[in-house]
């Protein structure tokens, strides 16, 4: 490829038009045969990459939608933001199985479809965009507020658990990116996403199962509480009710199918029930949510409502020490 057209297709994230080889000196039947033979993949009408980065790309699904994304803001011009699942593949969120690979974008003048892509009109703010190079995106917080405008509302949930886990975005963020949208179409569910997000959320699975329980009727629990006992720490459990005393636990195929430090799956499940019997040994209660169980809980469900019903046992042999959320204000974990 000529080092000028080269220098062009950096610029533009890696793609360039046909009148950019043109514009270099590439004639018409240079540039047909450069397509032919594989050395330029085609995008779109007009819009190509070298065949080395199309390599790299093809095979990865968010660097694949990238040069969607790019191709379509060569055609475009300037003005239109990569905003909703275009920005989240982006920031590398959390996005719902099955999303569509429409580019969206965002512009702050115009509303319009075309193949392959939709631009929505919006405001937006300086300090809801994010200048990347070849792309301008919106913020993390933007990008999940919008998204939960119109994704389903636990999907909004366990996006917004994972990045605030990762430190990707803060719950006051996310708060103030609603507050900006108070009128827009969906924020209700938006607003609803933020408060029952929660940062400490360490998997889907959490963050999917406490929604489970949240709208089953059960009260929110308190997600990774530690539990010590005479001897000092016992365990850290994923969920915690505290008056009923009682531990939720999310336990996931992987941890046993693929299990980190080396140990094996005999290991690691061995590790799991001694962990567990710990608890047990405190007088707590476990109720255990598993992938198969979602997304109502049922048997879950059935066993937790009988557990809070019960009276307190009475004095408690084991004290709580709470952990703070991710991005919240600093200070110790509470006991």
């Amino acid at each position: 490829m000529h080092p000028h057209l080269e220098a062009i297709a950096r610029r533009r994230g890696g793609v360039f038009t046909v009148a950019d080889a043109r514009q270099v000196g590439y004639r018409p039947d240079e540039v047909r045969a450069a397509v032919g033979s594989g050395a330029w993949h085609r995008l779109r009408r007009g819009v190509y990459v070298a065949a080395e980065r199309w390599a790299v790309s093809a095979a990865d699904p968010r660097a694949r939608h990238l040069l969607d994304v790019l191709a379509a803001l060569a055609v475009l011009g300037p003005g239109p933001v990569v905003s909703h699942s275009s920005a989240a593949r982006f920031h590398e969120l959390v996005l719902p199985r099955g999303t569509d690979g429409l580019v969206r974008l965002t512009d702050r003048d115009q509303w319009r479809t075309g193949r392959g892509y939709r631009i929505s009109a919006a405001d937006l703010p300086s300090l809801d965009v994010v200048d990347a190079g070849a792309l301008i995106v919106t913020a993390v917080a933007r990008t999940l507020v919008d998204c939960a405008r119109e994704w389903p509302l636990v999907d909004g949930v366990v996006a917004m658990d994972a990045a605030m886990f990762q430190g990707k975005v803060t719950r006051a963020a996310l708060t103030a990116a609603v507050l900006a949208q108070s009128h827009w179409l969906g924020i209700g569910r938006a607003a609803q996403a933020v408060d029952l997000s929660d940062g400490r959320a360490e998997s889907p699975l959490e963050s999917r199962g406490r929604f489970g329980v949240v709208e089953a009727g059960l009260p929110r629990p308190e997600l990774q509480v530690e539990l010590h006992g005479p001897r000092g720490f016992v365990a850290r459990v994923d969920g915690w009710f505290e008056d009923p005393g009682v531990a939720l636990e999310f336990d996931g195929r992987v941890k046993y199918e693929d299990p980190r430090d080396g140990r094996t799956p005999a290991e690691v499940a061995w590790e799991e029930k001694r962990r567990e019997d710990a608890i047990r040994d405190l007088d707590v209660p476990v109720v255990r949510v598993v992938q198969a169980d979602l997304p109502r809980l049922h048997g879950p469900v059935e066993r937790l409502r009988y557990l809070l019903a019960r009276p307190s046992s009475g004095p408690r042999r084991f004290r709580v020490v709470r952990r703070p959320e991710p991005g919240s204000e600093p200070g110790d974990a509470v006991a």
